[in-house]
């Protein structure tokens, strides 16, 4: 027999011999073909081999591309299909349950009655151990809408106090509560103004640069306190500690942001260049409806990258979309401008659509939604002390950056 064809053969039949991956019958079955092509060359160029000789070698490929196909049919090759799909069922019931503990999570906010839901979600979490995918999935997604429908049935308890005044003018100055009456409907707003002629607005952040993981965050009061600042609210989106899925990325965030010591923060995200930002100057605030439309100069006192952009020019630029988290009631967070008068504010049991009607209500030219829910904070008053002011809203959890109103 040819030496090169039985050092081939020999090498297949090593290989024969050891099935423990996935890849022996899917790159070993290609190479036999090509073998054979090869033998089939050698044996016709070489017309001296003994037809005898020949004839065993082409058995011998023969017998070894039937047992490989076997192999592949029977052994491994099912085997890994059946881990391919046991691992799949296991990353989407794992992302499902994820998904349905985090919204509990922002559920424990607006209430501490969530004992039967803790439950249902024990329940889930045993059949996932216990591998019953299909069920775990099922229950699952009836945990969800019971998670929804509790929180729609707080949002429809929730009553404007009687004592508060309505009133569709934003305060000149100062902190105002009032009953804002929009088309769609009355809101409770929280809201705090200053003019811009005698106030800096500036962007406080726990972390000197860009922090991707495992970074620092600050209580509302505590940034209000160290910069001097006689009002704040809460910043940006960011991944919360007390998320699963932010677990490798706590406290962190994701847009361009500009500190109050001219620090740029996620220059170079090109992933989220189209979202709108504010940027505080002096004596005045701009809006982009692009973050690469601001130049990225230190000009500024502080620039902010959120979504969305609730008003521009006084005209509504937001009217929903199909993230529900927006499109349910909670407490919302903005900031925005009538003229040289700057706004920060709560509108309490809205969605974030519902806002932008309310601000276009209240006549401002323009407004920005902030993060909420869980991260919702207001204060007014003066530094972190309770003699001179104090939350308004909030205290929240923890967050890595935030808007402050400073005394020029």
């Amino acid at each position: 027999m040819d030496p090169h064809l039985l050092q081939w053969t020999k090498q297949l039949n090593h290989w024969r011999t050891s099935r423990i991956s996935i890849l022996v019958p899917l790159v070993v079955i290609p190479l036999v073909i090509v073998i054979s092509l090869f033998a089939i060359a050698v044996f016709q160029g070489q017309s001296r081999m003994l037809d005898a000789e020949k004839t065993q070698a082409e058995e011998e490929i023969n017998r070894l591309i039937h047992e490989l196909i076997t192999v592949r049919s029977e052994d491994q090759f099912v085997r890994n299909e059946q881990l391919v799909k046991e691992i799949t069922n296991i990353q989407t019931t794992y992302d499902q349950a994820v998904k349905i503990y985090e919204e509990l999570i922002d559920l424990r906010v607006l209430t501490k009655d969530t004992g039967k839901l803790e439950e249902q979600l024990a329940g889930s979490f045993s059949l996932l151990s216990q591998r019953k995918w299909s069920t775990a999935s099922a229950q699952l997604a009836t945990l969800l809408k019971d998670i929804r429908a509790t929180k729609e049935k707080i949002a429809a308890s929730f009553v404007i106090p009687a004592n508060v005044v309505e009133n569709n003018a934003p305060p000149s100055a100062g902190f105002s509560r009032q009953s804002v009456k929009a088309d769609i409907g009355s809101y409770l707003v929280d809201m705090i103004a200053a003019d811009m002629s005698n106030t800096r607005i500036i962007v406080d952040t726990a972390s000197d640069g860009t922090c991707l993981k495992d970074c620092p965050a600050l209580s509302l009061s505590e940034y209000v306190s160290r910069s001097g600042a006689f009002a704040g609210i809460n910043g940006s989106y960011f991944c919360p500690a007390d998320y699963p899925s932010c677990a490798d990325k706590k406290n962190s965030f994701d847009t361009l942001l500009m500190n109050k010591n001219k620090a740029y923060f996620n220059p170079d995200n090109n992933v989220y260049s189209t979202v709108p930002a504010v940027i505080f100057l002096s004596g005045s605030m701009r809006f982009v409806g692009r973050t690469l439309d601001w130049g990225r100069d230190t000009s500024p006192d502080g620039v902010l990258a959120m979504q969305p952009l609730l008003l521009s020019g006084g005209n509504i630029t937001f009217g929903g979309d199909d993230d529900p988290k927006k499109g349910s009631r909670g407490n919302r967070s903005f900031v925005g401008n009538k003229g040289s008068v700057a706004y920060i504010g709560v509108v309490h049991s809205a969605t974030v659509a519902e806002v932008a009607h309310v601000l276009k209500t209240l006549g401002l030219d323009n407004g920005l939604n902030l993060d909420n829910g869980g991260s919702t904070a207001l204060w007014s008053g003066g530094p972190a002390s309770p003699s001179q002011g104090g939350y308004k809203v909030g205290p929240g959890r923890n967050i890595p950056n935030a808007i402050l109103f400073v005394k020029k």
